[in-house]
């Protein structure tokens, strides 16, 4: 496992957004100040990266205009991604 930054376009995010906006925006107020203190979880697969949690500080992220998000970057087997969709 490693963290970096990636780009918040080439994070894929298959599931559908279940948000609290009003999270969002205190989120993205804490972010502002003190910076994202705990990276989010991404699954890499083939080169591709794939979202499933921290939505939250993702939309945080874009709400400020970001481009990139501290990722922890787990490379797994396309049957991971799988069953993270099913």
């Amino acid at each position: 496992m490693r963290i970096e930054e990636i780009e918040l376009h080439r994070i894929n995010r298959p599931l559908p957004k279940q948000t609290d906006k009003n999270k969002v925006k205190r989120l993205a107020q804490s972010i502002a100040e003190e910076g994202l203190r705990e990276p989010i979880d991404v699954l890499e697969v083939d080169g591709k990266y794939y979202g499933f949690s921290g939505c939250h500080r993702y939309e945080a992220h874009q709400l400020l205009a970001k481009e990139t998000i501290k990722c922890r970057i787990r490379r797994a087997p396309y049957s991971v991604l799988r069953s993270h969709l099913a």
